[in-house]
């Protein structure tokens, strides 16, 4: 069986420039999975469930609008929303995110790769649906241009409050290699003042088997419950090391969505 749907195994690396230096790195790896083949992985694999519990699983509930069922669908409606028409059954979703393990995950950015068939699976947009410790959750919604091939460049404002240690009044800039051998997504934070926080992911891709599984579980050992352990700890140096707090400013929806109007697309690292 040759799945579209993979793992892809590497780091996670923070780099904050200002007002006090600091710089992370951790082994860690995602999912690659494409939408329309969760039942068949549900059913053919022994460590990997979808909706239900297993050592590794996708639950529907943690995205979207948290509907079972209804994770296409919702992707078809915000591809609407930036006036990208798909038909569903043409539209193809790979989602890049981690997994549950024993029960638990959290994704801080989750990466919808939108494709439309009729197109022979030409990317149409990108989803950047992100996270924060507040059950908030906000996607930005950015149509790729037609012909657009390799390294994918976009840019938006800040529309969610995700860390006490960055101001709202931000701007992200991305830059996307699509997953293929490998898989990059890399975001430069950026404030009036210029850039502030660069963060990104760099993964291996390797195939979604029983097999590759286990040796994610030996290798990253209840990585989600390590993820927020490393969110909460890597705050207490940043608060330690003098950079300034920024209060919590609670979205207006839990769960939104939006269109970012375009910006200049100025990182070219």
């Amino acid at each position: 069986m040759t799945l579209r749907s993979a793992i892809y195994a590497g780091n996670v690396v923070h780099a904050r420039h200002r007002p006090r230096p600091h710089k992370l790195r951790y082994r860690v790896f995602s999912m690659l999975l494409d939408l329309d083949e969760l039942p068949l992985v549900d059913q053919t694999m022994l460590l990997f469930a979808h909706n239900r519990f297993s050592i590794f699983s996708f639950h529907d509930k943690d995205h979207g609008i948290g509907e079972k069922g209804a994770l296409k669908d919702w992707c078809r409606t915000r591809l609407g929303e930036a006036d990208i028409d798909v038909p569903l059954e043409e539209l193809r979703v790979e989602m890049l995110c981690y997994p549950r393990i024993f029960g638990y995950v959290f994704n801080p950015l989750t990466v919808y790769f939108c494709r439309d068939r009729r197109e022979n699976d030409r990317l149409v947009a990108i989803l950047y649906e992100v996270c924060n410790t507040f059950h908030e959750r906000h996607t930005y919604i950015i149509p790729t241009p037609q012909g657009a091939g390799g390294t994918v460049r976009h840019a938006c404002d800040k529309e969610m409050y995700v860390s006490p240690f960055v101001p709202m009044e931000c701007t992200y800039d991305f830059r996307i290699d699509p997953p293929e051998a490998m898989v990059r997504v890399a975001i430069n934070e950026r404030d009036a003042e210029g850039e502030l926080l660069f963060a990104s992911f760099t993964g291996k891709r390797r195939p979604l088997t029983d097999g590759a599984l286990a040796r994610c579980f030996l290798s990253h050992p209840l990585m989600t419950l390590k993820i927020m352990g490393a969110i909460h700890w890597e705050a207490l140096l940043l608060w330690a090391k003098g950079n300034p707090l920024y209060r919590h400013k609670a979205a207006e929806s839990r769960i939104a969505s939006s269109v970012p109007a375009k910006t200049p697309q100025s990182w070219e690292a």
